[in-house]
């Protein structure tokens, strides 16, 4: 008998449907009220596949951070959707969303946020012991190792560098294995060398660990480490590149500011 189905696409409408690891569905975001009234985000619409790595890119004030903040569940959103996996933000309640930040959401940010008074270890642990549990000893190790700290686990963060703390914030957002990893600008206070590292591990994870990242960042060198980078304009998603490189993402930014001073000052 043939292996092949008579009926073409039966095989690919056999494939199970895998939600995306975030997506945003006309989502608008709104602050303040009548003359003090922004429109941080207007009606976007995206979705983030699992284990691929994506850069958000705008000028300032284009909603890129509030875009991650609204998905991440640490802003609410004033109309639309936004949802990790198949959970709506929207319809939890605090304890729910905490529950969920902590579970399915790995955060790095440009600041590091480590506490001073714990080790390398102890900083990369604490976000699952506050959860009362305790971390895979295997898995531990594999994240360690990704990020090259195997010989610094006992030092504070004032005995490392900037590089080297930021490698710990990224382990302590992909040990607890979430479903997402957020990064707010995680290379914007370091440099060139340190950044370069910080966004290699990103892309292993993704590439070798299967993990999904979402990063927000102004750098196109940065954003060429991804596969894919969407564009915000004005809190509206304006465009995307696939397989980018640092040089189609400053022409599209140069775009970007020759057509704001092409629309003038009251755009």
């Amino acid at each position: 008998m043939s292996q092949f189905s008579p009926y073409p696409g039966a095989a690919q409408a056999a494939r199970p449907v895998i939600e995306p690891a975030a997506r945003a569905t006309g989502l608008t975001k709104v602050y303040g009220k009548g003359g003090t009234r922004v429109t941080a985000l207007d009606g976007v619409s995206v979705k983030f596949a699992r284990g691929r790595f994506t850069a958000v890119m705008g000028p300032s004030g284009s909603g890129k951070s509030t875009l991650m903040h609204c998905l991440a569940g640490l802003d609410t959103v004033s109309s639309g959707s936004a949802r990790i996996g198949d959970t709506e933000l929207s319809s939890l309640n605090e304890r729910q969303l905490t529950a969920l930040r902590r579970d399915k959401v790995g955060f790095v940010f440009q600041g590091f946020n480590l506490l001073p008074t714990l080790t390398a270890l102890e900083n990369i642990t604490l976000p699952l012991r506050i959860a009362g549990r305790a971390p895979d000893p295997e898995w531990l190790e594999t994240v360690v190792a990704t990020v090259g700290l195997g010989d610094r686990l006992g030092h504070r963060p004032a005995e490392l560098s900037g590089g080297q703390q930021q490698r710990i914030a990224v382990a302590r957002a992909l040990l607890s294995r979430p479903e997402i990893v957020f990064a707010d600008e995680p290379t914007g206070n370091l440099d060139s060398r340190s950044g370069a590292e910080i966004l290699g591990f990103l892309r292993y994870s993704v590439r070798e660990l299967g993990q999904t990242v979402v990063m927000v960042t102004h750098d196109p060198v940065a954003a060429a480490h991804a596969d894919r980078v969407v564009f915000l304009a004005d809190g509206r998603l304006v465009d995307e590149l696939r397989e980018p490189t640092a040089g189609a993402v400053l022409d599209r930014m140069l775009r970007f500011e020759a057509e704001a001073e092409d629309a003038g000052p009251g755009h």
